[in-house]
Parts: structure tokens; sequence; C-alpha cells
């Protein structure tokens, strides 16, 4: 491995560990290098599936975690020296970011192409999805008529006035679905929305997808909005995660151009990465059934690839119906969701 050396950086948890085959592809012979992998996904999340990679292949796994943004200013400022093989993280605007940075290379794999649906996919094979969430409403059956939910425009309604939790519009899940409505709508139509949302919320943005759930659970507000995974996770996490779960129900929302919103997990390959064939081999086996498995049951994704059952908690919450738009047509419209914030004043 070439570059700067893989060492605990600020902000960073390294784990440089031999995750080294003991399976037939260790015994043929000596083992066929390593990947240096990039991770905003939590280790616990990831490190199941890097495991399998490497018992299957004999290939050295090191990985290197940190948050979704630290990770991609660290690939930024390593620059040519960068010792990054993949870079995985979550939510396409930051896959978008990546790939604007000029952090990762195109790609060409039958392989990656046949499992993964082209708009979950960047048209030169930059980047690549690998697992889904869905953006849904979350309401407290007591106090809201689910014949009363439809779409998430219906969602500005003035009869929503001050009883809508919703994050703070620097969450990259909030921009990409409203990125999502100006793809859709347009631009004026999708300030509107924004601007109702804002007049509708119920306190100010505040915490994670976790607290709007909880918001509406504790009374703060009736209706919130969240991924689909962090509703699963609460339902195994602790006492009072599982609690506020028992007390709100989910509902699947719609977009103009079909169904609810959806967000992606994904990666690509690094631009100036060392061990670049190992790198593809790695995605292509991150799209591969047995992966796509541990996507789905450990951390409560879609699977992107078709066939692979989805999580029994996760179906138990309602059947998914994606929006069929092409999620790399988000990036032209980054800037401008930036702009429609700040203009309705949506902290």
């Amino acid at each position: 491995m070439r570059g700067v050396p893989l060492r605990r950086f600020a902000g960073f948890a390294v784990v440089a560990s031999a995750l080294i085959a003991a399976g037939p592809a260790a015994a043929q012979g000596p083992a066929p290098g390593e990947v240096n992998v990039y991770s905003a996904r939590q280790e616990a999340l990831i490190k199941p599936q890097l495991d399998a990679f490497a018992k299957a292949t004999g290939i050295r796994v090191n990985l290197i975690t940190a948050g979704e943004d630290a990770i991609i200013e660290r690939m930024r400022a390593e620059a040519r020296n960068s010792p990054a093989d993949v870079l995985l993280t979550v939510d396409v605007a930051r896959l978008i970011r990546a790939t604007d940075a000029g952090l990762l290379k195109p790609i060409r794999s039958e392989e990656l192409e046949k499992a993964i649906p082209s708009q979950y996919r960047e048209k030169d094979g930059r980047w690549f999805a690998l697992g889904l969430r869905a953006r849904v409403f979350y309401y407290n059956p007591e106090k809201v008529n689910p014949a009363e939910l439809s779409t998430y425009e219906a969602l500005a309604d003035p009869k929503w006035r001050g009883r809508v939790c919703m994050r703070s519009s620097s969450a990259t899940y909030n921009q990409s679905l409203l990125a999502s409505l100006i793809a859709h709508k347009g631009a004026v139509a999708a300030e509107a929305w924004a601007r109702g949302i804002v007049a509708n919320m119920a306190r100010p943005p505040m915490g994670g997808d976790r607290d709007q759930i909880s918001g509406v659970a504790s009374g703060q507000c009736d209706i919130g909005v969240a991924n689909t995974y962090y509703f699963v996770q609460m339902q195994n996490g602790t006492d009072a995660e599982k609690a506020a779960a028992g007390k709100v129900k989910p509902f699947f929302p719609a977009q103009p151009g079909g169904g609810a919103h959806v967000n992606v997990s994904g990666g690509g390959v690094a631009t100036n990465a060392p061990n670049a064939a190992n790198a593809q081999k790695l995605l292509e086996f991150l799209a591969s059934p047995e992966a796509q498995k541990i996507y789905a049951e450990v951390v409560f994704e879609y699977p992107v690839r078709a066939g692979v059952a989805v999580a029994p908690q996760l179906q138990a919450i309602g059947t998914l119906n994606p929006d069929t738009l092409e999620l790399s047509l988000l990036a032209a419209h980054q800037a401008e969701t930036i702009r429609i914030f700040d203009r309705v004043g949506w902290k």
C-alpha cells in the first residue's frame, strides 16, 4: 500500500485488522492483496459484509471509519496520496458531493449493472447504491386518521399547522427529499412546499430521525418524518426507544412520480485507488445476494438487488413502492435546495 499510512486521525476510528479469509480462497495460495475502505457506516453495520468478503476472496480489508462529511474531507485532503480504495457512505447527496469533488472514478462492471437498477447508480459508474431506505411519515394514531395522509406535498396543508416534527435543513436526508420535489414539480412548487412545512412545524427543527419519531410518541407533534430503518432499529433498541416506537404508526407517502422517496447507502471506487481491482471486487460482492441479505437483516435497509427478501421487521411496517426518480438527477438541484431552505426560514 502506498501513500498516507493508515493511522488514527482526528475524529476517525481506524480498524486495520486482518479480516483475512480462512475459507477456500485463502487456502489456494498467497492472499491476493488488500483493499482499503473509507467508510461513513458504523463499523458494526458494515463489518459483517466485509468479513464475508474477506472469507470469500482472501483479500485483506483495512477499514477506516468516520462521519459522513469527515471521511469525504479526508479523501479530499489526501488527494493523490490517499490510500483509499473504496468510499462507503450514506445519502445520495454525499455520493454526489464525492463525485463532484473528483474523488470517485468511473468503472464498468456488468455484474453491478445487472444487479443494481439504473436509477440507483451513477450513469458513468462513479457510485452505486447498495441499500435503500424510505423517508416516510410516523403518526400518532390517537390524533391522526391515516385516511388523512397521502403525499409529501399534502403535509404542507394548513390543516397540519403546528403538528409536524422535522429535522434541520442541514440534514442531507431533507435536502435530498426537497431536491426530489424540485425534480418532480419544479423549484416554485418545491419552495411552496418547504414554506408550508415551516409553517406547520410543532417545534424548531432539532435532533435526528429518532427524535422526530420520539416527538410524535411524546405528544410534541402529531406526525414526523424519518427513514424506515431508524424505526426498526428503535423497535430493537432501548426500552425507551421500544416504547416510543410502539406509540406511533408508519405511513408510506407518495410522490408525483410514483411511490415513496427513497435514499441510499452506497459506494464507489476512489479515483486514486492503489488497489482498484480489489475495490471493484468488493463493490460487486456488496451487491451480491449474500451481502444484500446482510444489508436486509443487520442494517434493516431494503435490498437494492431484486430477489433478496426484505427483513421481516421491515416488511411488517408496510410495503415499499419506491419513487422511480433517477437519483443522480438530484445533483442538479443540490444548490437550489439550500437557497430554498434559507428563503423559507427552515433552520
